[in-house]
């Protein structure tokens, strides 16, 4: 059955100036604005090659950060990135619309790649409004005057309604790039069929998104459900355990405390397969890792990771499993002291005889740090839009490469 959205092999791009949305959101040095890790912008590098190489003109818009944060950035540094991983000039605007832009994207020849500035810098962006309210504000109107063709390749975005991801589909011919055709061609085989033994390993610290999945889970009738991180460090204040000040400061800091009420209840309703930490690891003053046994909390350092018992017993867990889902690193793996849980749960997982997934930016940085990626099944860059979808809700972007397919099907 053919896909309901259109792919490179519906167009011919040569000559024509194409405006592609990518997300290439990487973890940054604040300070200086340099990429820590290229591990989207390697992935998203594939669809534009190919578009340069087919002869386009290739006009990239990306986002970095979110206002008001640390890795708000421009992109000077994700173009510079790009260009030596392609090989490769990456021309680079530091505007989103203007003359200057417009001046820069009318000056390309058939092949070059230019970057446009950070595209929430404009006001217009991160702002959730319908395709059709978005086409009427200058941040579509401007840019969509300069292309014949829209690829919107970004799947991990495809679940905002913002203006780089669906206006354009309502005033250009819309096409999926190659990340977002890979994403949703595995993401339909993934949700039809879970064998079981089936285990979720629950981390990082995008607890607001995953406390809905926790109980689409549930009611889904995962089996195991192993947590760290931040959602397990919630998950074990939810259930009564008083981590200390340090630790209750990072979750006050991310606002996920408003989650603790429910987590509790999740707890209550699923005795015995939600597993918390029974030990974790705190980072003491000098930096070094010293590991508490959960009844020995609170402690005056932060909690960085799970502990040695907590490792073994979730190792046990995955080594039984057919089906796992990894979303989220199970400590702050970024540092060598803290990275034992997630690189040897992680490890655990890629051995294993499980059909493997896993999602999320952090995620898949660990797994390339560790050399693990190639060890999974599929690996998803998407955090937030991997989980709606596998939880059935209909993402914007994905619906405009619909809607773009029927509306533009006899004009490309």
């Amino acid at each position: 059955m053919r896909q309901p959205y259109l792919t490179l092999e519906d167009v011919n791009v040569s000559g024509k100036t194409v405006l592609v949305r990518v997300d290439i959101n990487s973890p940054v040095d604040p300070e200086t604005g340099k990429i820590q890790s290229d591990t989207r912008i390697r992935l998203h590098a594939k669809t534009l090659k190919e578009l340069s190489d087919l002869g386009a003109k290739v006009v990239v818009l990306a986002h970095q950060g979110r206002r008001g944060d640390p890795d708000f950035v421009p992109l000077r540094s994700h173009a510079e990135t790009l260009a030596r991983i392609l090989g490769r000039p990456v021309k680079y605007v530091d505007e989103v619309v203007g003359e200057k832009v417009s001046e820069a994207v009318r000056s390309l020849k058939p092949g070059e790649i230019l970057l446009l500035e950070n595209v929430r810098f404009h006001p217009e962006e991160a702002v959730s409004k319908s395709p059709s309210e978005h086409a009427q504000g200058e941040l579509v109107r401007k840019l969509a005057a300069l292309a014949d063709l829209f690829v919107l390749d970004g799947f991990s975005v495809a679940h905002r309604s913002h203006a780089s991801v669906v206006g354009f589909s309502e005033v250009l011919p819309t096409i999926a790039g190659r990340v977002m055709e890979a994403e949703l061609s595995v993401m339909e085989k993934i949700t039809k069929e879970v064998k079981k033994p089936f285990i979720c390993l629950l981390g990082g610290s995008k607890v607001e998104k995953g406390s809905e999945f926790v109980e689409f889970l549930l009611s889904k009738g995962v089996d195991k459900l192993l947590t760290g991180g931040l959602a397990g460090n919630l998950l074990l204040y939810a259930s009564g355990v008083n981590l200390g000040e340090a630790s209750l400061a990072i979750l006050r800091k991310r606002k996920l405390l408003e989650h603790t009420q429910w987590m509790g209840e999740v707890l209550k309703r699923n005795p015995g397969r939600v597993e918390v930490p029974s030990d974790v690891a705190v980072k003491a003053e000098d930096g070094s890792r010293v590991e508490l046994k959960v009844s020995e909390l609170p402690s005056p350092h932060p909690i960085y990771d799970i502990g040695s018992e907590t490792i073994n017993r979730y190792v046990e867990i995955v080594r039984g499993a057919e089906t796992i889902f990894v979303m989220g690193p199970l400590g702050v793996y970024e540092e060598e002291a803290f990275a034992k849980g997630t690189l040897e749960v992680f490890k655990a997982v890629a051995e294993s005889k499980a059909f493997s997934v896993a999602s999320g930016g952090h995620t898949v940085s660990a797994l390339r740090m560790f050399g693990l990626a190639e060890k999974f099944d599929y690996v998803s860059i998407a955090g937030g839009a991997f989980l709606e979808y596998v939880m059935g809700k209909k993402l914007p972007g994905v619906e405009c490469l619909k809607a773009a397919a029927e509306r533009f099907k006899g004009g490309l």
